[in-house]
Order: C-alpha cells, then structure tokens, then sequence
C-alpha cells in the first residue's frame, strides 16, 4: 500500500508540474528558441548552398573595391576612384541629413497646425483641416513627385533664376546661396556659441528649480536669446569680423560658386516634411484635447492669459500623450526616405542599389540596409524615451 501510495503522489507531482503556468512558460519559450534556431539554420544553410551553386563570393570584402560611379550630392569628399564603403558612407549621411532636417521641419509645422485646428478662428481652423486631410490621404510617393515634377521642375532656367533676399537664387537646378568663408581667428565665434549653450542649459535649469520652489517665472526665453546671439556677436566684433561671402554667380549655363541645394533633395525634404507634419498635427490636436478643460478654467481663474495658458499648462500635459505616438512618426519619417530612389536622390538606399547592381552582393547589401535602418531607428526610439522619461510628471 505505502508504494502504491508513492507512486499515486509521484503521478500527482508530476501532473502539477504540467499545469503550473511557470513551468509551461519556460517548456514552450524553449521550444519556440529551439523552433527559431532551427530555422535560422536552415536559411542560413540554403542561402550558402545557393551561393555556392551560383559562384558567387559572400562576405563584406567588395567594400574596399572601386565604386567607379560618381554621386551628385555628397557631405564629404568623394569621386569615382572611392571605395564602395567611402560610397555607402556617403549615402548614410545623405539619408541622415534628410531625416534629421525632416524631423526639425515636421515637428515645427505638425505643432502649428495641430494647434491652429483647435483655434476659435474659423478661417485658421478650416485651413488647417483641410492640410490634414489632404496630405494625410495622399501616398507619400505622390507627395514627393508632387514637389519635384510639379513644384521645383517648372521653376524658371538659370539665366532667368528668381532672385531672393542676401543674394540667394532658386531656379530648376536647385537653391543657390552665398558660401560663408571663416578667416583667422573664427574659432572663438564658435567657443563662444558652446559657451553660450551651456550658460542657456544652466539657467533653464535654476529657473526651472526656482519657479518649482517659489512660483516666480525668470524670462528663460530673452535671456536665451540674449545669450546666443549676444555672446557670438561679441567673439565676432573682438575677433575683427572674420566672415566674408561667396556669392553664387550667373555663368553661361548655370550659377557658379557660393552652395547649391540640389532639386532632388528639396523635393525629397519638402515632400517628407509636409506628409509627415499632418500627422503629427493629428497627434499634438489629440494630447490637448486630451487634458481636461478643468485645467484651463483654473489657470484662467488664476489671471493667466491663454497663450501662458497653453505654453505652460497645457503643452508641458499634453507631451506625455504626444511623445510616445510621436516616435512612431519620426521612424516613419527616417523610412520614408527611401522612396528618394524614386527622384534620383543618392541616399542609402539609392548608393547600395547601384552597388548591388555592380557587384552581385545581394545579401551583404541587404544585409547593410537592414542593420543601419535598425540602428537609426533603435536610436531614435532610445532618444525619444529618454525625453518621455524627462518629461514625465514626478510626485512630490
């Protein structure tokens, strides 16, 4: 009976242990690594075997060969004689330029409309909705062939370039401005724009603490001005004026000199910008409707005006719905960028296309891609949770 009795506990023991939930979550996370590993072996081992057959060399080695193509637009210094990797280099850069300007412009213009869908003028408020619902609803391809095929295309030629104030040009060929040239001595100019930073980060924060603590505002935006501007200056008149311009000129078939902002990446930069800003716009509309109405009439109890109302109660709220969302829109911004292939801009995907078309590398080029738009985009996510950790609200 006593080893009927064991047996019988042994059966029940172990008919626990498969109806616990722990011990369950553990069987079927290591099935599904064991599954996962599995079948990352098999695609591995089938893409070798493929390679093989096909005799075609794997591995990153063709970076170091010869691209043998020019790129129009370029951050660094680059010719045919270049290197594949130098290439990529170029198109990375090419792409972040895009993004980042995109994200600066997007966030400024989605703030402003989003806004003006909530004023009480009738006329800003159907304007802005009707931005929304246009560029919302349009493809971003679309957008983008909008911009360059039916804006900056029909521009005027050279010879006959639209003339814009500080000796700037905009013609079919792009956006020509003057070149500033540093002479002796202008590195204090810019010492002294670092120095003026940190002194703006230093007094944001003291008067930051100091308002949390008493209640008294400190004007933190004219003393920012005042300090980034004044100071600069000031290094600028000690240093004797080391600044002169070279200003774009008309030559036979186009402008020379001063620099040039090809039409390609304008068109990609506005197309980006505006498409991505309706949304945006959507999403700063819903985090301040989404603060109670109860905070406004209490700050309009205490005798602030609704411009004070919205810039220090109701925006600094309404972030911690607008942050989360809001990544999600800069990711797809930094994605979008891709579709510069289709008006011939040279960013990473464009370079890493002909460099797949030259060499054969498929899977490395691919693989390239894969790697570097993660890293942007895990970048980005890590920046932005860092800022929605900042402006979360803390209890006292």
């Amino acid at each position: 009976m006593a080893s009927q009795d064991t047996v019988r506990d042994d059966g029940v023991a172990k008919a626990s242990l498969l109806y616990d939930p722990k011990v369950r979550g553990i069987v079927f996370q290591v099935l599904v690594f064991v599954g996962l590993f599995a079948f990352v072996y098999w695609i591995v081992g089938n893409t070798i075997e493929n390679l093989q057959r096909s005799n075609i060399s794997s591995g990153f080695g063709f970076l170091s060969g010869r691209s043998g193509f020019d790129v129009a637009t370029s951050l660094i210094a680059y010719d045919s004689d270049s290197t594949y990797g130098r290439a990529l280099v170029v198109g990375l850069l090419n792409t972040l330029v895009v993004a980042v300007l995109g994200i600066f412009t997007a966030s400024l213009i989605g703030f402003l409309i989003g806004v003006g869908r909530l004023s009480r003028n009738w006329l800003v408020r159907k304007i802005c909705t009707v931005y929304v619902e246009v560029f919302r609803n349009i493809p971003p391809l679309l957008v983008i062939f909008f911009w360059y095929f039916g804006v900056l295309s029909v521009l005027p030629l050279p010879r006959d370039s639209i003339g814009l104030p500080f000796g700037s040009y905009l013609n079919s060929r792009g956006f020509f401005f003057p070149r500033p040239v540093w002479g002796e001595g202008a590195w204090l100019i810019a010492l002294a724009l670092v120095v003026a930073l940190a002194m703006i980060f230093f007094v944001r924060r003291r008067a930051v603490a100091r308002q949390m603590a008493t209640g008294q505002q400190f004007p933190v935006l004219w003393t920012s001005l005042a300090l980034l501007v004044g100071l600069p200056l000031l290094a600028f008149a000690l240093t004797g004026f080391p600044l002169s311009f070279e200003f774009p000129q008309l030559s036979t078939f186009n402008l020379v000199g001063g620099i040039s902002v090809k039409p390609e990446f304008l068109a990609l930069y506005l197309a980006l910008s505006f498409y991505t800003a309706s949304f945006i716009a959507e999403i700063v509309r819903a985090g301040i409707l989404g603060i109670s109405k109860g905070q406004t009439e209490a700050s309009y109890a205490l005798g602030l005006r609704s411009g004070t109302t919205l810039r220090l109660v109701i925006i600094p709220q309404a972030l911690r719905i607008i942050i989360p969302p809001l990544t999600s829109q800069y990711l797809n911004l930094t994605k979008n960028s891709s579709l510069a292939i289709a008006i011939g801009y040279p960013d990473l995907v464009a370079i890493g296309g002909t460099i797949l078309n030259q060499t054969g590398q498929a899977i490395e080029v691919v693989a390239i891609w894969m790697v570097v738009y993660l890293g942007l985009s895990l970048a980005t996510s890590v920046f932005m949770n860092w800022f929605n950790a900042r402006m979360a609200l803390v209890e006292r």
